[in-house]
């Protein structure tokens, strides 16, 4: 036996847990209370990707994709911003909290070029697959945060039963106010906040739906694919997330351009009927319950409003001391404690966060990067439109359009900078290089 035939059982064996780990992580990016404090807070995404990383790096070499390469020159570009930005930290509690912003970063954006490479150099088929365990991980949320509202209902804290005993911590469902003596619950799931799950669970609903209604009719997907998009926009729903809502209503305005024309086709009223039925039969049997709930969240003079729209004036303060290069990564909480009395608690809106933390300098960067994203799933539409791929152009607009949503939801809340974004980013970026490789 040659040598070369001697090591394919070992090379086949590493690639395995390789797609292992890689496939875990993005089934899991949006896990936030599965953590441990460990060093500080340490999330099971973190530990998912570290393995990736430590298996990606131990396999054989291969051909390093040119999106890799851009990517590497952003981070590095970031890295050389947030590094000058580190002269204008002032406290013990400000440095600590850009050292855990920096280690946080320095993950993601390993994370984002290794699993574009990993993603590239495993084809089409891989990617599928990947995708389809990413949007596993939004079901999942789904259906534990739909647990979580039933038991809640019932007067039980699902978290303190099955995620307490695994992390050692404490977490429950969010109580929005209460109504004639019952609890308003607003489902977080699996993730930290019902924004966070409302925001998340834009994507899969975006990116989807052009793909669902592309699907053949009488392909084995169909039913099954759209029964899920239906369930998971009955979650958003639940969430009562203003800031979810904003971004799939931007989400779908992008999607109206090249999809109005299944406005009124079956395919999409069916899940849509659906969901009105569930909708229809839950309000109806606590009416005015949920007629103070509405009104309450259709309101725009509350404090909750109040709150979303007050970090701005930070902009203007921050711009007038510190105007190319922020307060530092990650500092945002330090400076807010005077306003809020909390520690560690972040802006209501990443953007204000990124003028604040970063500077103009710095803002501009990401915009650049963002633009450099949007340019990519353009290439990924117009590959899909020259070949007639009923795949690869109705993906292509569908992450263009949570692409979009997902800027526009992060205008009043701040979701990112958290690892589902660059799993997102990872596989949009990833598009047009494994599609426009030769058909396995």
């Amino acid at each position: 036996m040659s040598a070369a035939a001697a090591a394919l059982p070992r090379v086949v064996s590493r690639t395995r847990v390789t797609d292992f780990f890689f496939f875990a992580t993005f089934f899991c990016v949006t896990f936030e209370k599965v953590h441990w404090n460990i060093a500080g807070t340490v999330g099971i995404a973190d530990v998912l990707t570290i393995l990736f990383l430590v298996s990606f790096v131990l396999q054989s070499r291969g051909p390093t994709p040119k999106t890799t390469q851009v990517v590497v020159l952003f981070f590095v570009a970031f890295v050389l911003v947030y590094l000058l930005g580190f002269y204008n930290i002032e406290t013990k509690q400000a440095l600590d909290q850009w050292v855990k912003g920096m280690v946080k970063f320095g993950l993601h954006f390993l994370f984002l070029a290794c699993a574009i490479t990993y993603l590239v150099r495993r084809g089409q088929r891989f990617f599928w697959h990947t995708l389809g365990w990413f949007g596993a991980g939004f079901l999942a949320n789904g259906v534990y945060g739909t647990l979580q509202l039933l038991a809640a209902r019932a007067g039980h804290n699902l978290d303190s039963l099955v995620l307490s005993p695994l992390t050692g911590g404490a977490s429950s469902i969010n109580i929005y106010g209460v109504v004639n003596g019952a609890s308003v619950y607003r489902p977080n799931a699996l993730t930290g906040d019902p924004n966070h799950l409302g925001i998340m669970l834009d994507v899969p609903l975006l990116v989807l739906t052009p793909v669902y209604l592309r699907l053949e009719r009488g392909h084995r997907l169909r039913w099954p694919l759209g029964l899920v998009l239906g369930f998971l926009l009955l979650v958003l729903i639940a969430t009562l997330s203003r800031s979810g809502a904003l971004g799939l209503i931007v989400g779908v305005l992008v999607l109206a351009m090249p999809y109005g024309r299944f406005l009124w086709s079956k395919a999409l009223l069916a899940p849509l009927a659906l969901v009105a039925v569930v909708l229809a039969y839950v309000v109806h049997s606590r009416s005015h319950f949920f007629s103070v709930v509405i009104a309450s969240r259709l309101q725009t003079g509350g404090s909750s409003t109040s709150a979303h729209f007050a970090v701005y004036d930070f902009i203007p303060q921050v711009l007038h001391t510190n105007p190319l290069l922020g307060l530092g990564l990650n500092t945002f909480s330090v400076y807010y404690e005077f306003v809020t009395g909390k520690t560690n608690w972040g802006p209501h809106s990443y953007w204000v966060a990124l003028v604040v933390e970063t500077g103009l300098v710095g803002a501009l960067l990401f915009i650049v990067f963002l633009r450099y994203v949007f340019l990519r799933l353009r290439a990924a539409r117009v590959l899909g439109r020259m070949r007639g791929d009923r795949r690869v152009l109705p993906l292509g607009w569908g992450m263009t359009a949570a692409l979009a949503g997902t800027i526009a939801a992060n205008f009043f809340y701040l979701t990112m900078q958290f690892y589902y974004f660059y799993a997102f980013i990872a596989l949009a970026l990833a598009l047009p290089v494994v599609f426009a490789q030769r058909t396995e």
